[in-house]
């Protein structure tokens, strides 16, 4: 099964500010690199990144049928993904059990969610959701 992890840190939590240019700290990213290589002798990563701060984002709201462009930082933003794993595992409880391992800080919160499969859907959504394109294009990323 896959997963997606994503990575809620808390210096991007409601009233902490984070300062233009922010990069995380060396050790943390040492620390975290040494459990991403732990992941990836499991064979669990398929892929991860981390995520700039809000400031050099950008959010599209939809309202009757009409795009908003809105610039970040998000005023109204209460939690921020920071970075995410795209992980598989062959269940929940052991997604759980491995990333209770990561070297997170105090304040942050990893949401791990299933991704749907295809086989998760009936015909007729497996048929809507059919693109020769789509797919062509993700193999090609693959490689």
């Amino acid at each position: 099964m896959r997963f997606m992890v994503f990575m809620i840190p808390g210096v991007y939590q409601p009233g902490k500010k984070v300062e233009p240019g922010f990069t995380p700290d060396a050790k943390m990213v040492e620390k975290m690199t040494k459990f991403n290589e732990e992941l990836t002798k499991a064979g669990a990563i398929l892929a991860l990144d981390g995520l700039q701060p809000l400031q050099s984002g950008a959010r599209i709201a939809f309202s009757g049928g009409k795009p908003k462009v809105t610039d970040g930082p998000f005023a109204e933003a209460k939690e921020v993904v920071g970075g995410y794993w795209m992980l598989q595992f062959k269940s929940k409880e052991e997604a759980v059990e491995w990333m209770k391992r990561c070297p997170a800080q105090d304040g942050d919160v990893l949401e791990i969610r299933p991704v749907f499969e295809m086989s998760d859907f009936p015909p007729d959504v497996q048929k809507a959701a059919d693109s020769p394109a789509v797919k062509a294009q993700l193999e090609k990323a693959k490689r």
